[in-house]
């Protein structure tokens, strides 16, 4: 009986540095993503959570995994993102998609055909964002499916009461990742504008997020919760 982590997105930033924790703990790391893990311990299934084929051939070998293996536990961690720069009165329908079939149905796929097979002691991990619970001009496809992600959190959280799996939102501040680098077109003035939002005027590192991610696998006394991570954001 061994424990295996699943992460999607865990070929950088918070899902690569979750991926070296769980592996330092002698977990069966696996992740979903396009492109590869740099770690060399972790199977990559390479999947396309925008395609829907992409997703069912990985989630038939992740069940194929998980009920051969005689596993012990399961962490289950729903990271990758898609964030997209848009706004409420220009964004199509095409564009909202793309952004909700990676952020939320591609969770979903995942979830309806995982968590049946889930034994007890598992956990289901959401990465939301400061922004599953606030908003901010630009990034208007991602709010949506940030805030989506938290009602996911906590349906799940009632849907599985009383299987011993636990589940929570963990909602990172300004982290960075290339996916932010991204977003602010690798702008070093706009980055460390970001880090001075917080208390300690730096943007939160990858491995911090992993920490907290690793912590609440083993804790379901947080079950139900949203856990933000964000060095004390600056309100406005």
């Amino acid at each position: 009986m061994h424990p295996i982590a699943i992460l999607t997105g865990a070929s950088s930033g918070i899902g690569a540095a979750a991926a070296e924790q769980f592996l330092e703990a002698q977990y069966t790391v696996i992740n979903l993503s396009r492109r590869e893990c740099p770690i060399p311990e972790v199977t990559t299934l390479t999947t396309d959570l925008s395609d829907t084929q992409s997703l069912a051939n990985s989630s038939k070998a992740l069940c194929e995994i998980v009920t051969a293996r005689g596993v012990s536990s399961v962490c289950l961690v729903h990271n990758a993102s898609l964030m997209l720069k848009d706004r409420c009165d220009t964004t199509d329908d095409e564009a909202m998609l793309q952004a909700l079939s990676v952020n939320v149905l591609g969770i979903n796929t995942l979830n309806r055909a995982l968590l049946p097979l889930f034994p007890s002691t598992s956990s289901v991990l959401y990465v939301g964002s400061t922004l599953s619970e606030k908003a901010v001009a630009g990034a208007y496809s991602y709010i949506v499916s940030k805030h989506a992600q938290l009602g996911m959190m906590r349906a799940t959280c009632q849907d599985l009461m009383g299987r011993g799996i636990h589940t929570a939102l963990i909602c990172p501040g300004f982290t960075d990742t290339s996916m932010l680098r991204e977003h602010v077109g690798n702008d070093a003035d706009v980055l460390s504008s970001l880090g001075e939002m917080n208390s300690y005027g730096r943007l939160v590192a990858p491995q911090e997020i992993a920490d907290l991610i690793f912590w609440a696998h083993h804790h379901p006394v947080i079950n139900g919760a949203v856990m933000h991570a964000n060095l004390g954001q600056v309100e406005h």
